[in-house]
């Protein structure tokens, strides 16, 4: 028998193809997921640990929890500290480290790096160990800079080049002295870094060192504090060693000690864990296409088993056993799903490389590093290919061995029982009608308890569908017959070849049928989720602009103070964030101008009025309900400064992503802040939002690329952003389920045009041309994919609705929206995938000899 498979797997090379291309990709997108992810991850931790190679021992500040009405701090590192550090007798020597945000503008006037990937920090002495110079010297004062080597290759700048850049105030203008070379994991992935003499960089990111003209740090202290002291081991000394020793010789209140391995560790195993949810990721997708390659592998073999009923029959007649002839089945899954593991594994390191290779194309490089292929990904793609098609395989060589051998050779097993249909319909029913139950019940929960409830009903679902498919495939298929006359002879023949087996049609149009449905759902949630983030710029802010920092860090009062002069200008107010206790539990407040603030929002109240000013606040829904507050209620609250007021409550509001918390006027709060600073100030001019304005206000700032001044278009454009970049690469991984469902329509094509080989020649000789033969099977395909697409949207818009109304839970401007114009395109692809599927299957059948075909059993 196991001879006998093998001559099976070899003497149906052409059927096979398809199959064995179905695990291939499913098990290429697999390894080379897990690839990539291992390859990023690898290098990513080998450049962490390089960058701790001048670290035996991390001496940081320590944190000191908030006790009573006061308000956490963090502890200052001195230089007193610094010496004392240096002066234990393990320590051969010991840094100061500085680092803070540094906008670095290009060529083009633009921030090089994104956001928190464009720092700056401080190069100790003459020849700092943690940044070798590539060219030129290290820098002296405040005219200098070094930058390193791969934001100088990016930008085109090098020595002698003067920039423009802010710390976290003004524009500065320093000359570029020299470049270094450095491991850091941020430069590498595309970000930048400025290194400034130490005494500059203690000035510039302490808030001591503050200028108070564009920006703020946020930095405590003054400008005699760092963030970090490294300390480095004498020749054979220890970290563990040198720590015991630092932490004898430093205050224990004061600071913290780690060694240089456990930050390795630790910044591994946050690299580890960031890398886990893209890995999880990517392979759900790849879930997806094994979930659809496993239709098409079962439908294969289904057909491949009709196709050689005679022959099962006469293996059974000649004394073969059922087990054996499942077994023979089973050693030719077997056979596929290894030439197809194997060959995924290797297509799959190579789509590893090309991703890797992308990203940097992509301006999101990595680190160095070699291509990782750990023997967990070689097992995993093995596991896959071969258990994923084994499985496939089961039933239908299940149903082979149950084929009794006189019946098997008279053909009579061929047509499904009136009792299976009627089992699978019914079971299909049940299934369906659970799932878009529990799918509607889900939309009712909050978010979190939702998900779960949501995911459970969509699966029942599809699956209920994917069973109930035979029978819709009936009148679905029915309704396209007008159009299909059109054709004449060759649109009906289509039809009737459409609905003859309609498990096969099913298995055919269900793979095309989940891809389209997840494409769908995740586009229809898309539209849904930019209308809602649109209406909440659009409804909560009446300001033209909101300017900000580009990281999200603090802005100086003087950036309000800037604006406020420029012509134009008829409003502002800042939002300024302070913590405070209260009923001992730590809470933000937001300082506002109490004057403006009305007319520069249009938060709906709860109730109250909206009245700000004196001891009367503003609270946020989520606030109020947390603490049992409504207007009128007065509560006491402790500044960061230790002094107590009591405010009350005027009204309630439903807070939102971009406005939320207790809104106080400023001048209530600005005399219990040391270092006062915005978050955001929201500006109104005379002439509305246009890019005249917006460009009178950036060179009032000093067109500092730090700051962002921003449009409620450019807000909503920047908050959905997110949004679709993860929408446009879930588009390209569920392309990887289409191309497998494209491969299934090729497969039943192909596979129906040799079980129809004796009717297509019967049709040749009575006067059928090889044109409408070509076009009865083209036909006949886009029957099948429009029948999967239209199921596909269907489901799709139903699952996007029912997510949307589960993240309208926590999203009060969510709105559904139907993109009619991209589901029609989807339709159209649809119809394109089964005419391009056809094109092979069409052609063979046109080429047939009508002699030997009508000849064919």
């Amino acid at each position: 028998m196991f001879r006998t498979a093998l001559r099976n797997v070899f003497a149906h090379k052409a059927r096979l193809l398809m199959t064995v291309l179905a695990v291939l990709l499913g098990v290429a997108f697999v390894s080379g997921t897990l690839v990539f992810t291992n390859t990023i991850s690898g290098a990513y931790q080998r450049s962490s640990a390089k960058g701790f190679d001048q670290v035996d021992v991390a001496v940081q500040p320590k944190y000191r929890e908030a006790r009573g009405d006061k308000v956490g701090e963090e502890a200052e590192l001195t230089d007193a500290l610094l010496e004392k550090s240096a002066q234990v007798p393990g320590a051969a020597s010991a840094i100061g480290v500085v680092r803070g945000f540094t906008a670095l503008a290009g060529k083009d006037g633009k921030l090089v790096g994104e956001g928190f990937g464009s720092q700056g920090g401080n190069y100790w002495g003459t020849a700092d160990p943690r940044y070798p110079l590539t060219d030129g010297r290290a820098p002296k004062g405040e005219g200098e800079i070094l930058i390193d080597s791969r934001t100088a290759e990016r930008t085109g700048y090098g020595v002698g080049d003067t920039v423009r850049l802010s710390v976290d105030g003004p524009v500065l203008t320093p000359r570029i002295s020299g470049v270094f070379r450095t491991d850091d994991g941020s430069v590498a992935a595309g970000g930048s870094l400025a290194l400034f003499d130490t005494a500059t960089a203690r000035k510039l990111f302490g808030a001591g060192g503050k200028s108070g003209e564009t920006g703020r740090s946020g930095k405590r202290g003054d400008t005699g504090t760092y963030d970090e002291i490294d300390v480095r081991a004498k020749d054979g000394v220890t970290q563990a060693a040198l720590r015991a020793e630092l932490v004898e010789a430093l205050p224990k209140n004061l600071v913290e000690t780690t060694t240089g391995q456990e930050l390795a560790d630790d910044q591994a195993e946050l690299i580890s864990a960031q890398m886990s949810g893209m890995r999880q990721g990517l392979l759900v997708f790849a879930g997806i296409a094994l979930f659809v390659g496993t239709f098409i592998i079962a439908n294969t073999f289904t057909m491949l088993v009709a196709q050689r009923t005679k022959e099962l029959a006469l293996l059974r007649a000649v004394g073969a056993s059922r087990r054996q002839v499942t077994r023979s089945m089973l050693i030719e899954a077997f056979t596929v799903g290894l030439v197809a593991a194997v060959t995924g594994l290797l297509a799959g390191i190579g789509i590893g490389a090309g991703l890797r290779v992308l990203m940097g194309a992509l301006d999101a490089p990595v680190p160095d590093g070699p291509l990782v292929v750990t023997p967990g990904t070689v097992a995993a793609a093995l596991a896959v290919g071969v258990l994923i098609t084994m499985l496939a395989a089961w039933l239908p060589a299940r149903r082979a061995a149950k084929i009794p051998p006189v019946a098997a050779m008279s053909s009579l097993h061929a047509k499904a029982t009136t009792r299976s249909l009627v089992l699978r319909n019914t079971l299909g029913a049940l299934l369906s009608a659970a799932g878009a139950a529990v799918v509607v019940v889900a939309t009712t929960m909050n978010r979190s308890d939702g998900q779960a409830p949501m995911v459970l009903g969509a699966v029942l679902l599809i699956v209920g569908v994917f069973v109930l498919t035979p029978l819709l495939s009936r009148p679905l298929i029915a309704a396209a017959a007008p159009v299909l006359r059109l054709f004449g002879v060759a649109g009906r023949l289509a039809r009737q070849n459409s609905v003859r087996n309609p498990r096969r049609t099913a298995a055919t149009a269900s793979a095309l049928m989940i891809g389209l449905t997840l494409i769908t759902g995740l586009t229809v949630l898309a539209g849904s989720a930019q209308r809602s983030i649109d209406k909440m710029a659009s409804a909560s802010i009446k300001a033209d602009y909101v300017v900000s920092m580009a990281n999200g860090n603090s802005l100086s009062p003087d950036v309000a103070r800037k604006l406020e002069r420029v012509d134009g200008v008829t409003a502002l107010s800042p939002l300024r964030d302070a913590l405070s206790r209260i009923e001992g539990e730590t809470e933000y407040l937001s300082g506002v101008n109490g004057a403006t603030i009305g007319g520069l929002t249009d938060l709906k109240l709860d109730s109250g009025s909206f009245r700000v000013g004196g001891t009367d606040v503003v609270v946020d829904d989520a606030t109020a309900d947390a603490h049992g507050w409504r207007p009128g209620t007065s509560f006491t609250v402790a500044y960061e400064d230790g002094k107590k007021q009591r405010l009350t409550v005027a009204g309630v509001y439903e807070g939102n992503d971009l406005l939320s918390g207790i809104m106080l006027d400023t001048a209530a709060l600005a005399p219990h802040q040391s270092d006062p600073a915005d978050t955001r100030v929201l500006v109104k001019t005379s002439g509305g939002a246009s890019d005249t304005v917006q460009d009178k206000l950036e060179k009032a700032l000093g067109s500092n690329p730090a700051i962002a001044v921003q449009d409620k278009q450019d807000l909503s454009h920047q908050i959905a952003q997110m949004f679709t970049l993860m929408l446009n690469m879930l588009y390209g991984l569920l392309a990887m389920a289409v191309i497998v469902a494209v491969l299934g329509v090729v497969n039943t094509l192909a596979m129906s045009v040799f079980e129809r080989s004796q009717e297509i020649g019967m049709l040749r000789a009575i006067g059928l041309e090889r044109r409408g033969v070509k076009r009865m099977v083209r036909l006949e395909s886009l029957v099948i994919a429009l029948f999967g697409g239209v199921l596909g949207i269907g489901l799709g818009v139903f699952f996007g609705w029912a997510a949307g109304e589960l993240i309208g839970t926590a999203m009060p401007t969510y709105e559904l929206v139907l993109p009619w114009g991209r589901m029609a395109v989807f339709l159209l692809l649809a119809a394109a995938v089964g005419v391009l599927a056809a094109l092979w299957p069409a052609r063979r059948a046109a080429s047939l000899n009508m002699l030997q075909a009508i000849k064919t059993e």
